[in-house]
C-alpha cells in the first residue's frame, strides 16, 4: 500500500542520471510529481516520460518538479534521458529502498509469471512536503494531462 495522502512525504537521497545524490528535501518550497515507473525505456513507461516531457512548460510555468524514480542505475537513466530527450531528473533506486519507502514495490504478475516489481504510482506532493494526492495503478497514456488537471483545480 502507497503512503497516503495526507502524510509527511519521507525524505530520501538517490543518485540522478548523473550520479548526483538528490534528496526530496531539497525540492521543499515546490510542489513535486514523484512518479514511480518499472523499467526504462518499455513501451509504458516511455508513454509516461514522453507524457511529462511533452507538457513539462506546463509544469515549469506553474513552478513543479517531476522526479522520476526507477530501479535502473545511473547508466540506463542517462541513455533513457538522451534518447528521449527528457528535461526532468530520473533517480535510480536499484536497491528498491525507496520504492519500498513509499509502499510502491511488490508481488506482480505479467503473462502467468510472478515477480517482485514498481508499481506504477505517482505522489503529488505540497510545498511543505505533505501528500496531497496519490495516483495508484497508473495508465501512462494521458497521466501528465490528470496530473496538469489536479494542479489547476488545487490551485484554483
Amino acid at each position: 500500500m502507497p503512503i497516503p495522502a495526507g502524510s509527511q512525504a519521507p525524505d530520501f537521497s538517490l543518485p540522478d542520471e548523473n550520479g548526483e545524490l538528490r534528496h526530496l528535501s531539497d525540492y521543499r518550497g515546490k510542489v513535486v510529481v514523484l512518479y514511480f515507473y518499472p523499467k526504462d525505456d518499455t513501451p509504458g513507461c516511455t508513454t509516461e516520460a514522453c507524457g511529462f516531457r511533452d507538457q513539462y512548460q506546463d509544469y515549469e510555468k506553474a513552478g513543479v518538479s517531476v522526479i522520476g524514480v526507477s530501479p535502473d542505475d545511473v547508466k540506463k537513466h542517462q541513455k533513457f534521458k538522451t534518447k528521449y530527450n527528457l528535461p526532468f531528473t530520473l533517480l535510480a533506486d536499484t536497491d528498491h529502498t525507496v520504492c519500498e519507502l513509499y509502499g510502491v514495490w511488490g508481488r506482480k504478475k505479467f503473462m502467468g509469471k510472478e515477480y517482485d516489481g514498481v508499481f506504477r504510482t505517482t505522489f503529488l506532493i505540497g510545498k511543505d512536503g505533505t501528500i496531497l494526492r496519490v495516483f495508484e495503478n497508473v495508465k501512462p497514456e494521458g497521466h501528465s494531462q490528470e496530473i496538469l488537471k489536479v494542479l489547476e483545480e488545487i490551485n484554483t
